[in-house]
């Protein structure tokens, strides 16, 4: 990993971790990767922005392996040993919510959650399935959308379980079909615009979501837009690091992407 501060093992240190849309509990999660780029970083906080477990994908189908048992081990290992855990519940993991407040206090759980950065910017943290219903797209272009979105994943699951075994490093596959539709980008773009202006308006620097699969850092109006991407598609992370500069690491490059121009919170952070 190529940017923060090094530990011994060739680790990186980072004062923020925001992660997304694991899916833990989707066949297509690809926790091996997670649980080896979380071995690689060690954070001060750890934020968890929504759907981390898939509860809508189990109740249609169980699967669970050892490999997503792991991440959560992981992420509560390091709760343990003083890292702060935010939890902020996405669309297909929010019926947990009530279950990670049980947690004895392992889990911070917000519906929302303002984080500020070492430099003092104020982001707004939040999922994004706030802005489904303000999305503009026509029903059976969605239900098409997400048909073909289906299959691209199982080929690319297929692809990359193969890519593994020969020793080779992950491809993002769905996540270059997607940005290559124009349909889709224009989505994704409508998308961004309305988390920015979400922010804006209540005064925030920027915003923190993911929900969307698709890893972005760019300043749009003035406004931070900042998407975490996912581990199912992209494998990519956000971190801030220790003077407060936020940088996406994809997986298993782990290289900074360089920024690009373009309701009241429930807690805010300490």
């Amino acid at each position: 990993m190529a940017s923060g501060k090094s530990l011994r093992g060739g680790r990186t240190t980072a004062r923020t971790l925001f992660l997304s849309d694991i899916h833990l509990g989707f066949r297509h999660a690809r926790a091996e990767e997670l649980n080896e780029f979380l071995q690689g970083i060690e954070a001060e906080c750890i934020v968890l922005v929504g759907d981390i477990i898939d509860a809508l994908s189990l109740a249609q189908r169980a699967f669970w392996t050892n490999a997503h048992t792991q991440v959560v081990r992981t992420l509560l290992a390091r709760q343990r040993a003083g890292t702060r855990l935010v939890y902020i519940p996405g669309n297909h993991d929010e019926s947990l919510g009530m279950f990670a407040q049980m947690l004895r206090g392992q889990l911070e759980v917000h519906r929302e959650w303002v984080h500020r950065t070492a430099r003092g910017e104020r982001l707004l943290v939040l999922h994004g399935d706030q802005f489904d219903d303000a999305m503009v797209c026509p029903r059976w272009l969605s239900r098409l959308g997400d048909l073909l979105h289906g299959a691209a994943l199982s080929v690319n699951h297929r692809v990359n379980n193969a890519r593994r075994m020969l020793g080779r490093p992950y491809w993002p596959l769905t996540e270059r079909l997607k940005l290559s539709i124009g349909t889709s980008l224009r989505y994704i773009e409508q998308f961004e615009r309305l988390a920015a202006r979400h922010a804006a308006r209540f005064g925030y620097d920027g915003v923190v979501c993911g929900h969307i699969h698709r890893a972005n850092l760019r300043d749009i109006g003035g406004t931070l837009y900042c998407n975490t991407g996912d581990w199912v598609e992209s494998c990519t992370a956000l971190m801030e690091n220790s003077r407060g500069q936020l940088e996406l690491l994809r997986w298993p490059d782990a290289c900074p992407a360089p920024l690009r121009s373009a309701a009241a919170p429930l807690a805010d952070a300490a």
